[in-house]
């Protein structure tokens, strides 16, 4: 948001604020937008038991009362996480008060975790302060109008405020807990990953000492992420706010700002791999699940899918509660999460808007929108590449068990290990794994990992006709353990009609913890709860794991047998009264007949229309790439070139160089030729067929362009394999193995990629650019950081991948190694192609010869080649030696050469590749 003071009605703003600061009331700013009313905004800290609370108040000026709005923050961020939504809700008439809660931004206090003694009592002082506000609207004398909304750890605080505080008129919780015990120790289990991830994030920064912040401080989160808690990284969705410096004293244990009794139970927790009774209790009394018979007021219930973390389970328990008090409660499902994805926020904060203005301002005409609504994806919006939504409402909220269908299961009794130390663990959702990968089940795509022997399955038959789940499927199993103790995970997977293909909605699991197993006992398993489409042809299968990464297993080794109870029934939740939405009419579909005239006129003006893909070649069906008088303008320019008439044609078994100084068209050509951007002229062609976005024959293409990023704690192994299944492709088409070997990375494969040097790193890229063995295979600067050895290695690799018939393009700034490891050279300079062919052609004649050898030539040898009479130089290479002429000629070197027992092999003429690059370009690069 841009701060300006605009016009006299600014000027007088400013004055008004320099007499706010010199009266000892806070730092006030005026902050408009065109054509929207001038918010202020007052900065201060306030005074609070054992810490001092940085707040920022917002409101459009004038005498009107209006009601109050309090907006929390997520974990790990400040109040300026909430900024922009603070703004747009004083325009709409509301005084918002914003705050940093305990430990975060620049507020002093430690962590509580929304300590009822702390946290929860700072927020009854602030709606204290607003009741004295001369523009807040009162219900009574000392309680004013006010509703309280915020995502995660702000949302868990409106729910608290509202069971604390009868003041509170009005909530809307967002992606956040009913009971935090639950949410880190679901079923007794230990959710070691976010819950390391909550105590890290709150045991780094450094103290604030700032009282007042500067009103001009550039802290805006961005206007399309509401503000929740900081993923893994420090930097989420609402930016570098996130990364927060809690203040106040650290703890000497290692979990920084947090009250004391919370870092030993995190610690003792830590140690013990599951929570004791004093961990739950503590945690529960933090919770807003604690006072839910207290909370009667309009709820607005706001929950993730893609959400690991806080699932839709917490949403649910949050509905029943507060609809039992006899409050209006509405339930909206979003497609993003604390997982990732797309949290809706534009959207979102409309509704929470509206929900304000019906029950604050008490505006009865308001749509305050459907009881119950999810989101769904319908596809891929072809101009952007993200995920198409409609929603799916209904009137009432339908639970998690509604409209439950029989799915039957089959499978015989199943025994399978927990292995020593829970290693290697099953994967499911990676906290902190960008991009939101449980939204990309619902596109038939997703990441999860069950390993061999260490889990059981049992499937249905292929489904008849599709069936939309909607909630948690629910089994009976009968689980025996070695030991007497198990811990499984439970989780239902769609299984596409090749029965190889599966995908983990949401990537979400349900763990259990079953005791006295010894002779056997029957669990009743409540899978998590998903908005998830089965294909007809699909089928569920139901697996049961031993182990995943987000959790604590036992560590000592068990054999578990786990076999259906109940007659092997999965029952499917359906909710049959919730209707999805009609995807609404695009603008261009009703504008369509309107402007047909105007856009046939337009063609017929500028005599340009959109041509199909040409059809494919037969001639060039066997030529890996053949480019022909290929064009790209640079934007907003008609005579300027990016690439201007290029041609050259790539043939199998070829590693080509594409060299060419900063600014010659290097990367724009290899965009074009991946089709990432289109031609404004010319064509490009692989084995035959035309290159558009999208074009099929990009399947046997192979690309390492910057570098691939890979989970830390898997093997180079597990790397490769799980991104392959990412693809959705059959993993018979991988040829990992003939990857691995052209990649050369041995014994390594089996380590931890955070075990890896530079070099290896990069081979295991390459080599995930070589799954499927693509016959075109495209490396831009893949040595990079690299040594000399490793860039030998690397050098090694090209030539390997070549060596089968298959062709490389490398672009590179390392001449010396494009000559030895390319066959044939692109040279390119200001956008055009300045040579193309073999490199001996392109170096060509000089007074420099290339001994091979059939060995290394002894270091003494060389010196006295070097002071032979008419030879300027001598000097060793891979091949042999580098011997430059001055006065001798080649026949009377090589019978020198004879003389002193050199076992040459062969001689030719070498220039380096160097010189003739910078005489074709006409100087340095």
């Amino acid at each position: 948001m841009q701060i300006r003071l605009p016009g006299p009605r600014g000027r007088w703003l400013a004055g008004v604020a320099a007499f706010a600061v010199l009266a000892g009331a806070g730092t006030w700013t005026a902050v408009a937008d065109d054509g929207a009313p001038a918010v202020q905004r007052e900065d201060r800290v306030q005074e609070m038991p054992g810490a001092k609370i940085d707040t920022s108040y917002f409101t459009t000026g004038g005498k009107e009362r209006r009601p109050a709005v309090l907006l929390g923050h997520g974990f790990g961020g400040s109040k300026d996480d909430v900024r922009a939504q603070a703004e747009k809700l004083a325009r709409d008439g509301y005084a918002v008060l914003t705050w940093s809660a305990r430990g975060f931004g620049t507020s002093t206090g430690q962590i509580g975790l929304n300590d009822p003694d702390f946290e929860v009592k700072d927020v009854s002082r602030l709606v204290d302060w607003l009741a004295k506000r001369p523009e807040v609207q009162l219900d009574a004398n000392g309680d004013p109008r006010v509703g309280v909304a915020g995502a995660s750890y702000g949302g868990a605080i409106s729910l608290l405020a509202a069971g604390y505080d009868k003041r509170v008129d009005a909530i809307a919780p967002a992606i956040t807990y009913w009971n935090l015990s639950d949410a880190l120790f679901p079923d007794g289990v230990f959710k070691k990953l976010w819950a390391g991830i909550f105590f890290s994030t709150g045991s780094v920064g450094a103290p604030g000492t700032s009282e007042d912040r500067s009103a001009d401080a550039p802290a805006d989160a961005p206007a399309d992420a509401p503000a929740g808690d900081t993923p893994p990284g420090g930097a989420g969705p609402q930016g570098a706010a996130g990364a927060a410096t809690p203040a106040g004293p650290a703890n000497p244990g290692g979990c920084g700002r947090f009250q004391p009794a919370l870092c030993a139970m995190y610690e003792r927790v830590a140690v013990a791999g599951k929570p004791d009774a004093a961990a739950e209790q503590l945690l529960e009394r933090r919770s807003p699940s604690a006072v839910g018979e207290r909370i009667k007021v309009p709820t607005l219930i706001v929950q993730g899918q893609s959400d690991s973390l806080f699932p839709l389970a917490h949403a649910d328990a949050m509905a029943k509660r507060i609809s039992a008090n006899g409050a209006p409660v509405s339930v909206d499902w979003i497609v993003g999460g604390h997982d990732g994805g797309d949290r809706e926020a534009g959207r979102i904060e409309s509704r929470i808007s509206n929900w304000f203005d019906r029950y604050l301002k008490q505006d009865k005409g308001t749509d305050t929108g459907p009881a119950f609504r999810v989101s769904r994806t319908g596809g891929i919006d072809s101009t952007d590449g993200q995920a198409l939504l409609r929603g799916a409402t209904g009137d009432r909220y339908p639970g998690l068990t509604n409209g439950a269908q029989p799915i039957a299961l089959t499978g015989r009794e199943q025994s399978f290990s927990n292995p020593a130390g829970a290693t290697p663990p099953a994967i499911s959702a990676v906290p902190g794994l960008g991009g939101g990968l449980g939204q990309l089940s619902s596109l038939g795509l997703g990441l999860s990992l069950d390993f061999p022997g260490q889990f059981a399955r049992f499937d249905s038959e292929s489904l008849t006709q599709s069936l939309r789940i909607t909630g948690s499927p629910t089994v009976r199993v009968k689980v025996t353990s070695s030991n007497g103790e198990a811990v499984l995970f439970g989780k239902v997977y769609d299984v596409g009609p090749d029965g190889r293909e599966q995908v983990l909605p949401s990537q979400l699991v349900a763990p259990v913890r079953v005791e006295n197993a010894k002779q056997g006992t029957d669990v009743a398993l409540t899978l998590p709860a998903v908005d998830h489409q089965v294909d007809a042809g699909h089928r569920l299968r139901l697996v049961l794991s031993a182990t995943d990464l987000g959790y604590a297993s036992p560590a000592a080794p068990a054999t578990y047998t786990v076999a259906l109870a109940a007659g092997g029934t999965l029952a499917v939740p359906t909710a049959p009264a919730v209707k999805t939405q009609a995807a609404g009419l695009p603008w261009w579909t009703w504008a369509l007949p309107a402007s047909g005239a105007l856009i046939a006129a337009a063609l017929l003006l500028t005599a340009r229309r959109r041509v199909l893909a040409p059809a494919p070649d037969p001639e060039l069906a066997e030529v890996p790439l053949e480019i022909t008088g290929l064009t790209k303008r640079y934007a907003k320019s008609a005579d300027r070139y990016a690439v201007r008439e290029l041609s050259f044609r790539v043939e199998k078994g070829q590693v080509l160089g594409l060299l060419g100084p900063n600014g010659a068209g290097k990367t724009t050509t290899l965009r074009m030729l991946m089709g990432l951007i289109r031609p404004d002229e010319g064509e490009i062609r692989v084995f035959g067929h035309a290159i558009r976005p999208g074009a099929p024959v990009l399947s046997r293409v192979g690309a390492f362009v910057e570098g691939a990023g890979f989970l830390p704690h898997l093997s180079g192994r597990d790397n490769l394999e799980l991104y392959w299944q990412a693809t959705g492709r059959p993993a018979g088409d991988a040829h990992i193995e003939e990857a691995l070997e052209i990649a050369g990375l041995g014994d390594a494969l089996a380590r931890a990629v955070r075990t890896y040097s530079q070099g290896m790193r990069q081979r295991l890229a390459i080599a995930q650019a070589m799954l499927g063995m693509p016959d075109l295979l495209i490396l831009d600067e893949p040595t990079n950081g690299l040594d000399p050895p490793q860039i030998r290695e690397m050098r090694d690799v090209m030539i390997r991948y070549a060596a089968a018939g298959r062709t490389v393009i490398v672009s590179s700034h390392l001449l010396s190694e494009v000559e030895q490891s390319c066959t044939h050279l692109v040279v390119m300079d200001r956008g055009r192609l300045v040579q193309a062919g073999p490199v001996a052609e392109i170096t060509g004649e000089s007074d420099t010869l290339l001994v091979t050898t059939a060995e290394e030539v002894a270091e003494p040898v060389v010196e006295k080649i070097a002071a032979l009479p008419g030879i300027g130089s001598a000097s060793r290479t891979d091949e042999g030696l580098l011997v430059r002429l001055d006065g001798a000629t080649a026949t009377g070197m090589i019978a020198e050469l004879v003389r002193l027992d050199v076992p040459l092999t062969g001689v030719g003429p070498h220039r380096r590749l160097e010189d003739a690059f910078l005489t074709l370009i006409g100087g340095p690069a």
